[in-house]
């Protein structure tokens, strides 16, 4: 089709975005847009699917009184959220590209009204050349409504948006056949859905940090979203061309396929 435009989904972890003191680095956010603006000049369509609104209301509060685990999330996410997109609007702004917010629960997704709205949103972004940002909506999401974690919300935006790739950044280059630091690790470089390679999870898994996904995480979705004829990418988030390296069919990262 001669207007077809490649669509990819980049999810960025907390890991990847956030120093040691859990602090949002500026510099990679920024990396991370000028490689979209990249790909969008070469006319492919990136969707983001942001972590790190937590970490961003931190930032401001420093902490809050409440003593309740989902309460301090849902105050914490409130208030890091508009922050967070603040960050994103300029950076896209300096590329000339605009963005938006998309907040979604699990309900949106199910089939019926609420699922053809989140259609008709991100289809009505994109045809406008802006960049949708999704995240969770944590302010309401609670127990049923919630995802497992954003990497659960990639995969169902991928397969909303018909998406020809699914990247999800995180701090290691992918995944090992061990811990990424013994010496006699290796980094799996393309892996079949059908595969048993859940046995080296264990292993390499390093958690993400103020996070909810890690690697477990991460390769269920991964081979669940592949299964679907999206092929999945879990990359370091922190390289620097990693997002243009990937599409570009360089060898980098773990890539899942169907078959």
């Amino acid at each position: 089709m001669e207007n077809f435009k490649k669509r990819v989904v980049v999810k960025v972890g907390t890991n990847v975005m956030t120093n040691r003191n859990n602090r949002i680095v500026g510099p990679i956010l920024k990396n991370l847009v000028r490689q979209i603006a990249y790909l969008y000049e070469r006319d492919i369509i990136t969707i983001l699917v942001s972590s790190g609104s937590a970490i961003a209301g931190k930032e401001v509060l420093g902490d809050c009184a409440a003593e309740d685990p989902s309460t301090r999330r849902q105050i914490f996410s409130s208030v890091g959220q508009p922050r967070l997109m603040r960050h994103y609007y300029s950076m896209f702004h300096d590329f000339g590209m605009r963005c938006a917010q998309v907040l979604a629960t699990k309900r949106d997704f199910a089939p019926g009204k609420y699922r053809e709205n989140m259609i008709n949103c991100y289809e009505g972004l994109l045809a406008e050349g802006i960049v949708p940002i999704a995240n969770e909506d944590d302010a309401v999401s609670l127990t049923m409504s919630m995802f497992s974690d954003n990497d659960e919300l990639a995969s169902l935006v991928a397969e909303l948006v018909d998406a020809d790739m699914l990247i999800m950044l995180t701090d290691i280059d992918g995944l090992y056949t061990g811990h990424p630091e013994d010496d006699d690790s290796e980094l799996l470089h393309r892996v079949k859905v059908d595969q048993n390679v859940e046995k080296y999870v264990q292993e390499s898994d390093k958690g993400e940090g103020e996070g909810r996904g890690g690697m477990e995480s991460k390769l269920k979705i991964a081979k669940s979203t592949a299964n679907k004829e999206i092929p999945t990418f879990i990359a370091n988030g922190k390289e620097e061309d990693i997002i243009i390296d990937i599409v570009n069919g360089k060898k980098v990262g773990t890539k899942f396929i169907s078959e």
